[in-house]
């Protein structure tokens, strides 16, 4: 049987590629030669026979007749030419190759039964031609920016966020123009559907954070990101804005992804006040949102969206706050988010929050009937919180001797003591309390002799809190633990 009965295409076409693949049908011919364009040297040999151009005429003049699958072998032979072969990257743009994506790209677009493998393989392909240069990243772009870009990001499909990210990145790289378009109004509403869509399906590749960490990161638009992500999309049938008071899932996804980003780059990012401030605007916000009636049972993500802003935007306090270099700078990051009050918060958040549990175990070993109102003190929303908490006040404390002395004015010094202590809801408490105490008393000898000088009646011990050369005592007035040095 003929397997290109039925195929209204040019017999020269069909004889070309038949003799350059040896094979005697179109999807043969196809996969052969796509086989031979993943090294080097096929690529190589393929542009020396104008394969690239053949395929663009086969598309284009034929799209009709081609069927799903020999489209797709028609897509995925273009991306292979066009991995970092030169004169295939110069062709595809000669012979209109953004065109003819664009226009393969909405024909599988109106198809009821959406090919997101066909859409994956056209992006490839472009991302691809993108890595060539100028000229080709703004082909792409005047022929895609930005509504055709639009339209791909609102495929809901994890086949389409990485090529279009890449792409994006790529395009934006280096060129001031395209990089004010992309953090533009039309910019960032696109962006904005790619983090909903990534929100939903996730991503593979590191394209997607690193287009985030140019828009937040390096430049300045993470405020206006975040609140377009508020918005219902277009496409949802929730057409209403969510209320200022709440996160939408969407925002607390973006927040999850930047605090990652901060994370793994923290050596190579700098950090501007004004987004410091930001996210320290988005802790404060979260802090009133959470109910702190009920301890949280899983860690980060815990799928609420006002507890996952909270805690990660927490854990970008200290990312940031670690960034401070050996000498105390009040215009840095951190000296900013400590003049907006950030080590106020911290502490009173603290001093709300249950004892750890080991402290509680003392309390509980070393006194019948202590009557401490539980009931009034806030738990921990997810398992880590105090422990983040204590984080960031441990790397404010870090060579700061203003904050060290104003830690010991607020009656801060033993309650960050009594964080020097296992907590089964707070892991690495202990290590995160021990650095903090550590650098709370480093060369600060009031801070020191505050300890020296206290005074408590009734004291508990646990082995655990011994090993660390500490005692639990008990205030007689107020019942509340506190460690304190057993030397």
């Amino acid at each position: 049987m003929d397997e290109n009965a039925g195929l209204s295409l040019p017999k020269d076409i069909l004889d070309r590629l038949f003799a350059f693949s040896k094979s005697t049908s179109l999807i043969d011919a196809l996969e052969v030669l796509a086989k031979i364009s993943r090294t080097a040297d096929g690529r190589a040999d393929l542009a020396s026979k104008s394969v690239l151009a053949v395929i663009l005429d086969l598309i284009q003049g034929h799209l009709e007749c081609l069927n799903s699958e020999l489209l797709k072998s028609s897509l995925k032979l273009l991306r292979n030419l066009c991995a970092g072969e030169v004169v295939n990257q110069d062709t595809f743009i000669e012979k209109n190759g953004v065109g003819i994506t664009s226009t393969v790209l909405r024909a599988v677009m109106d198809t009821p039964a959406l090919d997101c493998g066909a859409v994956r393989i056209a992006l490839q392909a472009l991302a691809n031609v993108s890595l060539a240069g100028e000229r080709h990243q703004q082909t792409i772009w005047v022929q895609f920016f930005p509504q055709e870009f639009l339209k791909l990001a609102r495929i809901r499909s994890q086949d389409t966020v990485d090529p279009l990210c890449m792409i994006l990145y790529a395009c934006q790289d280096g060129n001031p123009v395209r990089l004010a378009e992309l953090c533009g109004e039309h910019g960032l509403s696109l962006v904005s559907e790619i983090a909903r869509t990534a929100s939903i399906v996730g991503f593979r590749e590191e394209w997607f954070k690193l287009l985030l960490s140019v828009i937040c990161l390096e430049e300045a638009h993470l405020p206006t990101l975040f609140a377009k992500l508020a918005v219902a999309p277009a496409d949802d049938s929730k057409d209403v804005q969510m209320g200022y008071d709440e996160f939408s899932p969407e925002q607390a996804f973006l927040i999850s992804i930047l605090s990652e980003i901060l994370n793994e780059r923290l050596n190579d990012v700098t950090i501007s006040n004004e987004f410091a401030l930001y996210i320290l605007g988005l802790f404060r916000k979260a802090s009133r949102l959470v109910d702190f009636s009920e301890r949280g049972k899983l860690a980060l993500p815990t799928g609420s969206s006002p507890i996952d802003v909270l805690g990660y935007t927490l854990a970008m306090l200290r990312d940031v706050c670690a960034l401070g270099g050996p000498m105390e700078n009040a215009q840095d990051a951190t000296g900013t988010l400590l003049s907006s009050g950030l080590l106020d918060l911290l502490l009173n958040l603290l001093r709300e929050l249950e004892p750890p549990t080991i402290i509680s175990i003392a309390m509980n070993h070393g006194q019948r009937q202590g009557n401490l109102d539980s009931k009034q003190l806030k738990r921990c929303p997810y398992k880590g919180f105090r422990r983040d908490i204590v984080a960031v006040i441990g790397n404010c404390l870090y060579r700061r001797r203003s904050v060290q002395d104003e830690v010991r004015c607020k009656d801060g010094v033993i309650l960050l003591m009594q964080q020097c202590a296992a907590d089964e809801d707070n892991p690495f408490l202990r290590e995160w309390g021990i650095w903090t105490v550590r650098n709370l008393f480093e060369g600060n000898t009031e801070n020191q002799r505050a300890v020296a000088e206290l005074e408590l009646q009734g004291t508990v011990n646990t082995p655990e809190i011994a090993e660390l050369g500490l005692r639990v005592e008990l205030d007689q007035k107020t019942r509340r633990p506190k460690l304190v040095n057993s030397a």
